[in-house]
């Protein structure tokens, strides 16, 4: 498979073209990452709400239990604390809850962020770079000698502006049927050059 032009300037557009490609992608993604990390701190205080009611909870349940072993009232202290402790599991569930809710939002517009514009330029570059693989390795299999270069001049009538093929000769096509070989010998190299190819070396 042919990737790059044997054209200097095409291969050097080609070439560089991949290259911010991979800059653009790399951008992208940084800017994605921040975007996660800002958005996700705003989590903290979720977070931190989720660390003090645990903490919490877990404290009124240490003063639980020997509260409830004081003698007459040890059943009447145990239920306020109890229901304190309960109180406070549900605070640090809520802040658990909001905390998780602001990561997934902060994994969706990191990935909004990175994902969307990559895939617009890969959308419009990557095409262009197939369309030119399969036609340069479609049509290298067909340059092998000076006696091929007639099939390209023809496409070369067939696809070139006219003014290129009147640049080459008054009369392109009374020239390939005479098979005048400086004639076709242009009229294939320009079209090889639109495929990305040299002329074979016997030309």
């Amino acid at each position: 498979m042919k990737i790059y032009s044997d054209v200097p300037a095409q291969r050097f557009g080609q070439f560089f073209g991949d290259v911010m490609l991979v800059c653009w992608a790399v951008v992208c993604a940084s800017l994605g990452l921040l975007v996660y990390k800002v958005t996700n701190a705003l989590g903290a205080p979720g977070r931190k709400a989720a660390e003090a009611g645990d903490s919490l909870a877990g404290g009124l349940r240490d003063l639980a239990d020997p509260a409830s072993q004081v003698p007459a009232v040890g059943g009447k202290l145990r239920v306020p604390l109890d229901g304190a402790a309960g109180a406070a599991d549900r605070l640090a569930q809520a802040g658990r809850d909001q905390a998780h809710a602001v990561e997934q939002l902060a994994i969706v517009l990191g990935l909004v962020t990175a994902g969307l514009p990559i895939l617009f330029a890969v959308l419009i570059w990557l095409p262009r770079r197939i369309r030119f693989s399969r036609r340069a390795t479609a049509a290298q299999r067909f340059v092998d000698s000076a006696a091929d270069l007639r099939l390209f001049a023809l496409r070369a009538m067939a696809n070139q502006p006219m003014h290129r093929l009147a640049a080459i000769s008054d009369d392109p096509v009374a020239a390939w049927r005479d098979n005048e070989e400086k004639v076709v010998a242009r009229l294939a190299a320009l079209e090889l050059r639109s495929t990305g190819l040299r002329p074979p070396v016997d030309t």
